[in-house]
């Protein structure tokens, strides 16, 4: 049996990719910040952790936890949106932790959990498109922007670390979804977006190690 971790479940994707892959056949291991949240994911069929991953210390705790067990795959989904700062009326602090949530927590987990995966793994992130440098059209964002770009270049220089393992790393895009984040005019579902990325993963080669992929495949530009 396959074993996946995945890292933000509370709701949304994260909640999502625990239904398919227990639906799967997957053994799912997944974490939530809340407690509460917990139940949703135990009638999705996952086994609950605790891990807010804006705190290093619940990083290395969960790893602790985790002692023994194998993956496929490790995929963070957590993310943070954070509050609209236009140029401006940045402040600091919130874009910090935006940042930490977005970029240092899934290097983190990697660094923390990486010898966990099996030979031929996958380590995998959701990023998004607001994060492609080529594709800004629109300006603004500025937290999530410079977190999602900032994440990419962690998946980029992770795949090259981990090549010698053949451990395959990727960052997704999943599109605009109907999510609390994306809200209700996004055009793509929680299932069809998961399901795409899900696909992306199971063809994910050696070869696009460190690629930044489309939930329907494509390439996104940096």
């Amino acid at each position: 049996m396959a074993t996946v971790l995945i890292i933000g479940a509370s709701r949304g994707l994260g909640l999502e990719f625990v239904r398919q892959y227990a639906a799967a056949g997957w053994r799912v291991l997944a974490t939530v910040r809340n407690p509460l949240s917990g139940r949703a994911v135990s009638e999705a069929g996952g086994e609950v952790y605790l891990c807010d991953v804006g705190d290093p210390a619940a990083i290395r705790r969960l790893a602790g936890g985790l002692e023994g067990i194998s993956f496929d795959l490790i995929l963070h989904s957590a993310g943070l949106f954070g509050a609209d700062q236009p140029f401006g009326a940045i402040e600091p602090s919130d874009l910090a932790e935006v940042v930490r949530v977005n970029t240092i927590a899934p290097l983190l987990t990697a660094q923390a959990l990486v010898e966990r995966l099996a030979p031929g793994g996958i380590f995998a992130a959701v990023s998004s498109r607001m994060g492609s440098i080529a594709d800004n059209q629109s300006g603004g964002h500025y937290a999530y922007r410079l977190s999602k770009a900032a994440l990419n270049m962690v998946i980029s220089t992770l795949a090259l670390e981990l090549a010698p393992r053949e451990i395959r790393v990727v960052a997704l895009s999943p599109g605009w979804v109907r999510t609390e984040m994306g809200g209700a005019e996004a055009p793509l579902s929680p299932a069809e977006s998961v399901t795409g990325m899900r696909g992306v993963l199971d063809r994910l080669t050696l070869a696009e190690s460190g690629g930044f992929l489309e939930f329907d495949g494509a390439s996104v530009p940096w």
